[in-house]
């Protein structure tokens, strides 16, 4: 659904903490396409170890879509009472209310960090104050799918669009999807043995100087990185003040760890 102001709860208090008492902006509540509601699950690779949060749940048709058709964990953030209740009781006649939870809260002050996958239909003010968050509480490589906004300054890692069997109010007879995956935070100088990097940063968009050289087809991914020069590859994954992976010259692998100075 989309709205101007969504409350949700610390998702680490799910079942414990009450909701916020404010009374904020309302806006129109537009439902999610049903067209759109498995592709967004789709788009995000949403699986059994997944725990998937949904800002702005609405009527809770992606969360129990996620838990019933993707077998993950699933949590709706929404702030019409009527529709939390109304979500758990479609949830419980899906037979899905043991993987599928609904909360009255605040999305602006709500634990994200235990989510695999976060799903959004909300405006792009909303969608701007929540990036900063998105970025630092979140784990690296957890996927964040938006219907039809973007958010500013981060550019998506993949988009799509979603062709409707039947036009949907508010929608027309098209949706666009927008895929982010968390980056890992890369930037810095690294050394391992004699071989020093420096890896400036733009989100998920890197540039990495070996020596004096800087590297080609260099590429960060949630976790994941790779970077290429004229003799050697790289490939591996960031884990804090950590880069592991393997080293690839003259034809030759070896495991290497570079350690953030």
């Amino acid at each position: 659904m989309i709205r101007r102001l969504l409350l949700a709860a610390p998702l680490a208090l799910l079942l414990q903490a009450p909701a916020h008492a404010q009374e904020p902006e309302r806006a129109p509540f537009i439902t999610t396409p049903s067209d759109v509601v498995e592709e967004m699950l789709r788009f995000a690779a949403t699986g059994p170890a997944d725990v998937v949060v949904d800002l702005g749940s609405g009527d809770g048709r992606i969360v129990i879509a996620a838990a019933q058709k993707f077998g993950a964990r699933a949590v709706g953030i929404e702030l019409e009472a009527p529709l939390v209740v109304k979500s758990r009781a479609a949830a419980a006649a899906a037979g899905v209310a043991e993987r599928a939870t609904f909360i009255e809260g605040n999305v602006l002050f709500a634990d994200i960090a235990q989510a695999t996958v976060v799903t959004v239909y909300l405006l792009p003010g909303l969608i701007n104050q929540l990036q900063p968050r998105f970025l630092d509480e979140l784990k690296p490589g957890t996927r964040i799918v938006s219907h039809a906004f973007v958010m500013a300054g981060w550019p998506p890692d993949r988009s799509e669009a979603v062709h409707l069997q039947r036009e949907h109010a508010g929608q027309g007879m098209e949706s666009r999807l927008f895929l982010w995956v968390v980056p890992a935070k890369a930037r810095g100088n690294w050394r391992a043995d004699n071989l020093e990097l420096r890896i400036s940063q733009n989100f998920q968009q890197i540039e990495v100087e070996v020596g004096k050289a800087v590297a080609k087809r260099a590429a960060l991914e949630g976790k994941n990185i790779s970077w290429e020069t004229d003799g050697a590859r790289f490939e591996g994954v960031v884990e804090g003040a950590s880069m592991r992976g393997e080293l690839t010259r003259n034809g030759q692998k070896k495991s290497i760890v570079f350690e953030k100075r």
